[in-house]
């Protein structure tokens, strides 16, 4: 496996979005990364579907690790503004943390 950076998860499983919300997400993410420049080099993000995070509200829920961020009711559009801004910028998008792991921060 090549070196990645960043290891995103969607929770794609049925109690935390009623329409298959988290599933579309997941499947508009492989684009989404190749869009950001994020499917290659320094900044690559590896991408993983999971069926349940335990939450099971407010999603679809996304962490990002090795930073330990949780984000909450993630569209699309939010999507665009974590690749851009979270893991090619450096800033949380604060305003749609739903957890932030003390100490793990890989963000300068």
């Amino acid at each position: 496996m090549k070196p990645y950076k960043w290891h995103l998860l969607i929770c794609t499983g049925p109690r935390c979005t009623e329409d298959g919300e988290a599933e579309a997400l997941f499947s508009q993410l492989g684009e989404k990364l190749k869009q950001h420049g994020l499917d290659d080099g320094d900044l690559r993000v590896k991408r993983t579907r999971c069926s349940c995070f335990a939450i099971c509200k407010e999603g679809p829920i996304v962490t990002l690790h090795p930073d330990g961020t949780w984000y909450k009711r993630v569209t699309p559009e939010v999507l665009d503004e974590i690749l851009e801004k979270h893991l090619k910028g450096g800033e949380v998008v604060k305003a749609h943390v739903y957890h932030q792991a003390e100490g793990l921060s890989v963000l300068k």
